[in-house]
């Protein structure tokens, strides 16, 4: 069976003379030398025996200009001689224009370097992971125990049952309080530091300890399995904020503190009440921790686990407007300060709402009321709260320039009205020895 070349895309011709055997290479052409054919390619074939002059001019001419695109094209990857161009960018300005130049360089170095020492001297703020590491280690509000190898694991259940599917599996069959649950793990190599390791990635993300064994890709397939995996900390916890599984306190909100200390809760008395979790509100603020505590001193606590009752606290809406619990509750639980919420919950007892109502000024702005949560989170000690709240004041420092002004003439007329009111009454003390 014959082939003839005018079928080929490229133009083969019938090799004449030669051996028909022979094997040639080719680049983007194939061989067809069993039919005693070689499929020879003027631009492509690595065989130049039979190349004509003017053939070798064009292939050395392609190569040269191929090697010269990557020489330039090795040039145009270094790094730019950032120098040369500022000089070429600056060799028609005018000296003026220059000298504005440079000080518009030092000016933006210098407050560079003050926004890095403002930096410095600001505290670390405690984030959401580390705080939650302390709650893990110091066991605040505890509310059931894992048996593991007859060692003791008091731990949270809500937390678990967010983070993790068999957990919420596991503590849903002993709802009450303190409950002892003995853990029977099938995954083979789990002892008491590693399973500590695997409570504290649930409490943080992360593994609490160095070991190898978490290297190992078969025992955390295993342990998926098992336990499921879970998703990332701020996911699970924003789900446990949005719909609260396990609740066991709730915050309830007073505009009179007199009735708040005579009737100590009474329902009729209070108003909205948020729900929210001991655990979380202990780890992140000083103020709840210390207040639940002293309930737990005081037997207050064991009062509500024997009713099975969530805890309430009251707070004196003076002192924490009810507008505000919701930001708050939200960045304990995400470390984020969502100030979009604060119009969709009216408040009543805000001092400065009620001063401005008296003054008949309009409403609030976000920069006040930044600064007003602010305040709040530094009572509260919730400093990641209070740092959160920065930004949307300094956004505005401009357009809020009057509102500062105002707040320190206030501050300076408290001081002023003290020491007189102060220096008058030892006057009229003096008068009346003399």
């Amino acid at each position: 069976m014959g082939a003839n070349a005018s079928n080929y895309p490229h133009s083969c011709s019938p090799r004449v003379g030669g051996n028909s055997q022979a094997q040639q290479t080719f680049i983007g052409t194939s061989s067809y030398s069993q039919q005693g054919y070689g499929c020879e390619s003027k631009l492509y074939s690595l065989d130049h025996g039979h190349e004509k002059p003017q053939d070798k001019k064009k292939r050395t001419s392609g190569l040269a200009t191929l090697k010269k695109k990557f020489i330039k094209r090795r040039k145009s990857n270094r790094s730019a001689d950032h120098a040369k161009q500022m000089r070429e960018l600056l060799s028609g300005w005018d000296v003026r224009d220059v000298n504005a130049l440079v000080e518009e360089y030092e000016g933006t170095s210098a407050l560079k370097e003050l926004s890095l020492q403002a930096s410095l001297a600001r505290p670390e703020a405690r984030t959401l992971q580390k705080d939650m590491a302390d709650l893990y280690e110091y066991k605040y509000c505890t509310d059931v125990d894992l048996i593991f190898q007859e060692t003791c694991f008091p731990v949270h259940r809500a937390i678990l049952a967010a983070r993790c599917p068999f957990f919420k599996t596991l503590l849903s069959s002993s709802p009450e309080y303190g409950a002892e649950i003995i853990m029977d793990i099938n995954t083979a190599g789990i002892d008491m530091p590693m399973f500590s390791a695997l409570l504290h990635y649930l409490y943080t993300g992360e593994f609490g300890m160095e070991d190898s064994r978490f290297q190992n890709v078969d025992i955390l397939v295993q342990l998926s399995e098992e336990f499921g995996t879970p998703n990332s900390l701020d996911v699970d916890m924003r789900g446990l904020f949005d719909y609260m599984c396990y609740y066991d306190v709730v915050l309830s909100f007073s505009s009179d503190s007199e009735l708040v200390e005579a009737f100590g809760g009474n329902q009729n008395c209070l108003d909205e009440e948020l729900k929210a979790h001991k655990a979380i509100i202990s780890a992140r603020s000083p103020f709840f921790r210390n207040l639940l505590q002293r309930r737990i001193r005081t037997g207050e606590e064991i009062t509500d686990r024997t009713l099975r009752t969530p805890t309430r606290i009251i707070l004196d809406e003076s002192i924490i407007p009810k507008k505000y619990a919701k930001v708050i509750l939200h960045c304990m639980y995400t470390d984020v300060v969502d100030l979009s919420v604060l119009h969709c919950s009216p408040s009543v007892g805000s001092l400065s709402e009620v001063q401005a109502l008296v003054a008949g000024k309009p409403n609030m702005t976000r920069a006040e009321e930044a600064m007003e949560l602010y305040h709040i989170a530094l009572f509260l000690e919730f400093n990641m709260l209070a740092q959160a709240c920065l930004p949307f004041v300094l956004q505005r420092r401009l357009q809020s320039a009057s509102f500062f002004v105002q707040h320190s003439f206030q501050a300076a007329d408290h001081w002023i009205f003290e020491e007189s009111f102060q220096i008058e009454t030892e006057i009229r003390t003096k008068r009346t020895k003399y």
